[in-house]
């Protein structure tokens, strides 16, 4: 069986441009042997899937405690790199922040995805806070010997509607990517991004990977197109979760009638 270090290492190594590792997000044990035996390279935790799954709203309501006995659950579930959406890290500080990393870290994951919108609040970190955040889980990694995966997320296109997804808004998520990457970031990933060109961009221009979500009736181009854009992560959200919900509501509604 691999090591936790061996296992950040061949996961960092499957982020190859235009040749994507695909993630197809689970929530919880079960899921993750399933998505295993499919052919998986790696695991990928969901926040959203795992807060609804346990009763909470996505959103760093899920409490660390129960994030973190899901995720030690998967781990030992699959032998495979687990990485875990820790939303914006559990903690109002950077120190509190790698304090929750840590715990995170010591239940065998070997990535996080970390996003830039503030928990609990409105709009994003600035670019030094998000920095020196970044830098706290680097660091908890480091400390325990492991060379986390650590996925950026900036939520700027998320947060914008889609008239105002603009090469304008591309080059604030440009600059954002560059002072990611200074802070020991591995990959760039940004949310709700659609458009082909400004993919294209984001790929081209990015000192990153970049990790693109796929979500179903967005009028996105298909995980094929988007690899041949560039892309060095595809990833499936709540995509799975979502629609494995509204299946068990069908098949209950149907049942009941």
């Amino acid at each position: 069986m691999a090591t936790q270090q061996e296992k950040a290492i061949t996961f960092k190594e499957l982020h190859i441009k235009s040749s994507p590792i695909i993630l197809f997000n689970v929530w919880d044990a079960g899921t993750a042997k399933v998505v295993a035996e499919q052919g998986a390279l790696a695991i990928a935790l969901g926040s959203h899937g795992v807060a609804e799954a346990l009763g909470y709203e996505d959103g760093e309501n899920t409490p660390l405690e129960l994030v973190i006995e899901n995720a030690q659950r998967v781990v030992g579930a699959v032998d495979l790199p687990v990485t875990l959406d820790f939303e914006a890290g559990y903690g109002a500080t950077p120190d509190e922040v790698m304090q929750s990393a840590t715990k995170a870290l010591q239940t065998g994951v070997v990535g996080f995805n970390i996003e830039d919108k503030v928990a609990h609040g409105d709009g994003l970190y600035s670019i030094e806070e998000q920095a020196e955040r970044l830098k706290a889980v680097r660091q908890a990694g480091d400390d325990l010997g492991i060379e986390i995966v650590l996925n950026a997320r900036t939520d700027l296109f998320k947060q914008a509607d889609v008239a105002n997804h603009t090469d304008e808004l591309l080059d604030e998520a440009l600059e954002r990517s560059r002072a990611y990457a200074a802070a020991g970031a591995t990959c760039f990933f940004v949310p709700l991004i659609r458009d082909a060109k400004l993919i294209q961009r984001l790929c081209d221009e990015s000192p990153l990977p970049v990790n693109i979500i796929w979500l179903n009736g967005l009028g996105m181009p298909t995980p094929a197109e988007i690899a041949e854009l560039g892309a060095s992560r595809i990833s499936y959200g709540p995509g799975p979760w979502l629609e494995m919900k509204q299946w068990l509501a069908d098949k209950a509604a149907a049942s009941f009638k």
